[in-house]
């Protein structure tokens, strides 16, 4: 007896391509022989013997023993004594004779920390009226829509007191309209997996399956997502299946040696992180990861993956330290051959059962072809983050604006390869802990100069072409780096220059929505072109963006010193009158409102390589952009 366990599915998830093997493996309510009860099953080809131990037995084994099932190690055994919301591990004895108690990798909820058992599912079943949304999202062209994407920490967002931990539905509550109300259209939360440190963030994980208990039970969560959708909001999560922490009761040596772990320790330990790499090339870890990716999406019906730390899966010897020997692949490169391969079998899986899924690869590395798909020699992704855009940018806004000239590179050197990837712009949590300090502390200058650059930042990175997203904290100009410890600086919201960042960011949100010259061309050449990239000298850029139908251009002009320059000309490239429709600079925002507030006709004399340009007003540390209101017949 299997309890319903097929043949087809033990073969297909030892195969490497049971993409549903949660469905089967872990905890399940069955009825058997017309008894109700529960069914679980593991995988622990190493064990000598499997045992189910929690409260219902006082954590002793010998009452509910599980059987072997399959030649490859699978466990099965099916009781009906055990209740709802029990509390349950593996005790797996190796033939050494040691015991392992291990939690439910399959697990769907796990215990608060810093407990650390697995829980029987509880009899509830979520009613979702998220039906509008999934239908809409079938006919999205996301490369043309606009993403603008709020990054968040459920645990540090906002605290109720200053201290407890706000549940999935307070959030729901209190969340799902602040983030509507500055426009975004998505959430990313970092990872919500459950994880036994708080101070992990999520990015080392023991429960693959599991919602994070700290916030609530999957109905909560359920109701979170549910309700995002119904506010026109998408929901992505950040995905960690580069490694996985050490704790015991986790993945580590599961049942006693090597198991989702590379057996080779040079392959397995990623020493500056303290965890374990997945063994990529085993069937069973395949099948595990490409089918928890599929859980998520399908379950929860989350609306994309931001697969974190891409670059250490596809490198043996990523981050490896003087000392430490080295891993070649069987041509003698560096690359993991079998982390490529999951790789691509992970998008190809996820965009054949969610075609309309935002795939996203955090990578650092400079392999190319990352968003290409499959066929096209690429990995699949459909959006990877340009780490290469932020690094530039920020290197170069922490410069006095008096030596941005010399270094007028760095803000051009991106849109050499804009193009060659379909890019998101990130101002993540990264770049705002460990010392780095705040976007706001990062700006050189007086308390207004500061502020002026902030505001510059992001209009730079929504004008820029590549799909956005900003960490919480970024629309308060907090002065302090994250802290992940506590909430976000919610009382600054009281002081003018915080407050006009604030509305900054919920105005530039929604005029980028607006305007489809920022968006629909995002990844295509045809939507940018220079009108000045050289002016070095003084630290001035301006370009076009132009929509799918050429028919609302935008001119944007950015300078990045505090000199403010009158009758400054713009080559336009067809005649007509010009009116500023935005600028950082605006009082609304505590600019300086050095505004252009007249209509701006073109002059028929050539400028920046035109036939015809315009006299303008440049703010500064300002970004402003102009659209035709009238255009000429040549």
């Amino acid at each position: 007896m299997v309890y319903h366990l097929t043949q087809d599915d033990m073969y297909l998830f030892h195969q490497g391509t049971n993409y549903h093997s949660y469905s089967f493996l872990g905890c399940h309510e069955i009825t058997w022989e017309k008894e109700k009860g529960f069914r679980f099953t593991v995988w622990a080809p190493h064990a000598a013997k499997v045992e189910l131990v929690g409260d219902f037995n006082e954590w002793q084994g010998n009452a509910h023993p599980l059987k072997r099932v399959s030649t490859q190690g699978l466990w099965t055994a099916f009781f009906s004594d055990i209740p709802p919301d029990s509390t349950y591990k593996y005790n797996i004895i190796h033939p050494d004779g040691r015991n392992i108690l291990k939690a439910d990798p399959y697990a769907k909820q796990s215990e608060l920390r810093p407990a650390t058992a697995s829980l029987t599912p509880q009899q509830n079943k979520y009613d979702w009226k998220d039906n509008r949304w999934i239908e809409q999202k079938k006919s999205t062209n996301l490369y043309k829509s606009p993403i603008t994407v709020y990054e968040a920490h459920l645990g540090t967002w906002k605290k109720r007191n200053d201290e407890e931990l706000l549940t999935y539905r307070e959030l729901a509550d209190e969340l799902i309209p602040y983030v509507k109300n500055l426009g975004y259209t998505h959430i990313e939360l970092m990872p919500i997996s459950e994880h036994p440190f708080d101070l992990s963030w999520g990015y080392q994980i023991t429960g693959y399956y599991s919602i994070t208990s700290r916030y609530g039970s999957p109905e909560d969560f359920k109701y979170f997502i549910d309700m995002c959708h119904q506010q026109g909001i998408g929901v992505i999560m950040d995905w960690v299946p580069g490694h996985f922490c050490k704790d015991d009761h986790g993945l580590r040596q599961f049942d006693g040696e090597s198991l989702y772990e590379y057996e080779d320790s040079r392959k397995a330990e990623k020493t500056s992180w303290g965890t374990l790499t997945f063994d990529f090339g085993r069937p069973e870890v395949q099948s595990f990861l490409v089918s928890n990716a599929i859980y998520w999406l399908e379950e929860y019906h989350l609306d994309g993956i931001r697969v974190d730390a891409v670059a250490s899966m596809l490198s043996l010897n990523f981050d490896k330290h003087d000392g430490e020997e080295k891993v070649q692949n069987s041509f003698g490169g560096d690359e993991n051959l079998e982390a490529f391969a999951f790789i691509k079998k992970l998008n190809k899986v996820v965009f054949e059962y969610f075609p309309n899924t935002l795939m996203m690869a955090e990578d650092s590395s400079d392999l190319p072809k990352v968003t290409y798909p499959i066929h096209e020699e690429g990995l699949g992704f459909n959006y990877k983050w340009n780490m290469g855009w932020m690094n530039d940018t920020l290197e170069y806004m922490e410069l006095d604006p008096l030596y941005r000239k010399g270094n007028h590179n760095l803000l051009t050197f991106s849109f050499m390869y804009t193009f060659s990837e379909n890019f998101v712009l990130p101002l993540s949590h990264d770049e705002v802990v460990h010392g780095k300090k705040s976007l706001l502390n990062k700006m050189p200058g007086d308390q207004w100069q500061q502020f002026a650059q902030l505001r510059l930042l992001y209009g730079y990175m929504f004008a820029h072409p590549g799909k956005k997203l900003l960490f919480m904290g970024g629309e308060l100009g907090q002065y302090a780096e994250w802290k992940d410890k506590e909430q976000l600086d919610w009382h600054l919201l009281e002081y003018p220059l915080h407050e006009g960042i604030f509305n900054y960011v919920k105005a530039l949100n929604n005029f980028y929505k607006q305007e489809p010259a920022l968006f629909e061309l995002d990844h295509d050449p045809d939507g940018f072109k220079w009108i000045d990239a050289d002016n070095a000298d003084q630290s001035i850029l301006a370009f076009y963006r132009h929509d799918a139908r050429k028919e609302e251009s935008l001119v944007i002009i950015m300078n990045f010193t505090p000199n403010v320059y009158y009758d400054y000309k713009i080559g336009v490239d067809v005649p007509g009158k010009y009116k500023e429709i935005f600028t950082s600079d605006s009082e609304d925002f505590a600019g300086s409102n050095q505004c252009n507030l007249s209509t701006h006709f073109s002059f028929p004399e050539p400028w920046h390589g035109f036939d015809q340009h315009i006299k303008i007003m440049v703010p500064p540390l300002a970004v402003t952009f102009f659209k035709q209101i009238d255009k000429t017949k040549q």
